[in-house]
């Protein structure tokens, strides 16, 4: 290649590098340990933001880097997304879409992550539990879908091995600890080898880089602020959520029941409580309905 090689990010918290940061707040993250690994001239150019959506990536951030014609670009979006009351999969498949088809047409390379489980990790109850699992795999089933579409790189992160050993994982257990970030690149960069990308091996920390203190710390500057706003945000609709996953779990029962009797119901039913689930138009009872079905 006779000129840098251009590797950018858009996205957000994931993606800018939250959980690991130094002690003056500068966050790193697995896109810069990756630009480490480059053994090749290369520049580097991050512009995601915490808490950004997808309609953010494709009218904000995405821009920004079409401007320095990127020969690489990973979109790491859907996590707010999903954790908003609003929550429409198909306005996410639309931006998301969008964003890769442009940076493909301009003649970049994509690459995907798909979300971790965070029931895993996050001690929830049961029913939100459920709801939020849901709304995962359907945002890594658009992802995946497009990283086909557009023949993108596509990290699986829940396939990757020890994916939710403790240490890779910040305070917050939303985002990954520098030791995951690290575990990240390192996973990107065999993926892009594969590409014939010229990517070395990935450097270790030998810890983390928070302390127990530093962690309560940026808990109660960070995460409690975060906790409540989404709290705020999301309340209403978990109820209504939770309300109608427990009668559609309890219609599941019946229906087993019945079947067992050899009473089934009518398909017309099962195929409403139990079928592909309706597009979410907005936040009120009805599109909250169709994401718990």
């Amino acid at each position: 290649m006779d000129r840098a090689l251009t590797f950018a990010i858009i996205g957000d918290s994931a993606a800018s590098g939250v959980g690991d940061s130094d002690s003056l707040g500068n966050y790193f993250g697995w896109g810069y340990h990756l630009a480490q690994a480059f053994r090749e001239p290369l520049i580097y150019l991050n512009v995601a933001r915490p808490g950004a959506q997808s309609k953010e990536v494709l009218h904000d951030q995405l821009p920004k880097v079409l401007i320095h014609q990127p020969d690489l670009v990973a979109v790491i979006v859907g996590g707010n997304d999903l954790l908003r009351n609003g929550f429409n999969p198909r306005t996410f498949e639309d931006n998301l879409n969008e964003t890769v088809r442009q940076l493909v047409y301009s003649g970049s390379t994509v690459m995907l992550l798909e979300l971790h489980d965070p029931t895993e990790i996050v001690p929830m109850p049961f029913l939100i539990a459920r709801i939020c699992k849901r709304r995962v795999d359907v945002v890594n089933s658009i992802t995946r879908k497009l990283s086909i579409k557009y023949g993108a790189v596509l990290l699986e992160t829940r396939s990757l091995p020890d994916i939710y050993d403790r240490n890779k994982w910040h305070v917050d257990r939303m985002h990954p600890s520098r030791i995951g970030h690290q575990f990240i690149a390192d996973s990107f960069g065999h993926l892009l080898r594969k590409r014939g990308f010229n990517v070395g091996e990935m450097r270790y920390s030998t810890k983390n880089n928070r302390s127990k203190r530093d962690s309560i710390i940026w808990m109660l500057k960070n995460g409690t602020p975060w906790f409540f706003k989404r709290a705020f945000d999301l309340l209403p609709a978990l109820v209504l959520l939770s309300i109608t996953e427990l009668i559609y779990m309890m219609y599941q029962c019946f229906q087993r029941t019945r079947a067992r009797s050899g009473q089934l119901l009518p398909t017309a039913d099962v195929t409403l409580l139990s079928g592909p689930a309706p597009q979410l138009q907005s936040s009120s009872a009805s599109s909250m309905r169709s994401m718990a079905s």
